[in-house]
């Protein structure tokens, strides 16, 4: 059992508290300035030093794209078809890959990991733990976390230049639709005992089923218009993934009961989708009252990265409290984790960060992260 005592608690709700925590098999049991210490616990004094959530990178490629090794770490692309919907980042991770040391000594506990955009559907993805373990398999929290698909000029791009559909946005948009509509007629006569198993099929199933949500890679005002047209068909729960052009239809986006993840908002302008980024897209959507996770698309911009990418939304107009939760409370409920990890509640796991200083203040460093309850970087 664990006791931290004279923190400055910014729990990832909103809500500073001036007290102590403890910790218990990992959960967090107790928060306050009133609270009863077990005489077995361990204490430390954190001399009021700031503690956050965990931090929470919902669009991730760690461990798939690892780094330093070149092309032998590069597993996130299937792009043998230009639809994937078998494979499964979980088998692609390297839980070796430096991206989960540096995870660590930033403050990132939790990560989505996903594949790459290549293909219309590139595959299943999860959620794991950043903490340092041998066997992905002891990091996960949640797999499947959903099937990611992709619009725009990724798919086009890397099919369409091998004389393949899709070789344009119609082409991504109806071979989308001709793979859901084939889930469909799999669920009808897997139901009737008609047909074999199909890996692919069963996957896009559990997305017909509301079992976990289509996560759409979608840069451009068009290609997010597509995607939620999708969404409308096919009654299908979804995430829009990066949302560049989000401002352009804000109020647009509110209507469709979506989360989004904004970002790397802090790449350059690498392709005509990317012509319009900026963090104007994080205030639109906050004026129209869509929810929004900030994400670094590691290793688009580095996992280190996540912090500054919220320091840099607050100097164009988020509150404090808004970027916290765009990395922590809101990101988790992007990943339907909520009840698990994002904030700092008891019950919840004790996965938390304390810092030297303000954590918005880009010269403060890490004293610890936790994961857990259990010291991860130090």
């Amino acid at each position: 059992m664990l006791h931290i005592k004279n923190a400055q608690i910014r729990t990832g709700t909103g809500d500073i508290i001036h007290g102590d925590l403890v910790i218990e098999d990992g959960k967090f049991k107790a928060i306050g300035d009133a609270i009863s210490i077990p005489a077995n616990a361990l204490t430390i004094d954190v001399q009021g030093k700031i503690i956050t959530p965990g931090l929470i990178d919902v669009h991730t490629h760690l461990g798939v794209h690892a780094e330093g090794v070149g092309k032998a770490g590069h597993d996130f692309n299937e792009i043998s078809s230009e639809s994937t919907p078998e494979v499964s980042s979980l088998d692609g991770i390297q839980p070796q890959d430096i991206g989960f040391e540096d995870a660590r000594r930033n403050g990132v506990t939790t990560v989505q990991i996903m594949p790459g955009s290549a293909n219309l559907i590139g595959g299943e993805m999860v959620i794991v733990k950043t903490a340092a373990k041998s066997v992905v398999d002891a990091m996960i929290i949640k797999n499947p976390s959903g099937l990611k698909a992709a619009t725009g000029e990724n798919p086009k791009n890397t099919h369409g230049g091998k004389g393949k559909m899709p070789t344009t946005r119609m082409g991504v948009a109806g071979r989308l639709r001709e793979m859901l509509i084939a889930g469909q007629n799999y669920l009808e006569k897997r139901e009737q005992g008609a047909c074999e198993r199909n890996l692919g099929l069963e996957n896009i199933a559990k997305v017909l089923k509301k079992e976990i949500p289509l996560r759409i890679h979608a840069h451009r005002a068009d290609d997010i218009a597509t995607a939620l047209r999708i969404k409308r068909e096919f009654n299908i729960d979804m995430t829009i993934e990066h949302c560049t052009e989000g401002h352009l239809m804000a109020d647009f986006i509110a209507q469709h009961d979506i989360r989004v993840s904004v970002g790397p908002t802090m790449s350059s302008r690498s392709k005509n989708e990317n012509a319009n980024k900026g963090w104007h897209t994080l205030i639109a959507l906050r004026e129209a009252g869509v929810p929004f996770s900030i994400t670094t698309d590691h290793p688009v911009v580095g996992i280190t990265h996540l912090l500054t990418s919220a320091i840099l939304a607050i100097k164009h107009g988020l509150t404090e409290d808004e970027a916290l939760a765009a990395i922590t409370i809101n990101a988790a409920k992007h990943l339907g984790i909520e009840s698990q990890v994002g904030s700092i509640e008891v019950g919840k796991d004790a996965d938390f960060v304390i810092w030297n200083g303000d954590p918005f203040d880009l010269r403060t460093t890490i004293h610890q992260t936790y994961i857990n309850g259990t010291v991860a970087y130090e």
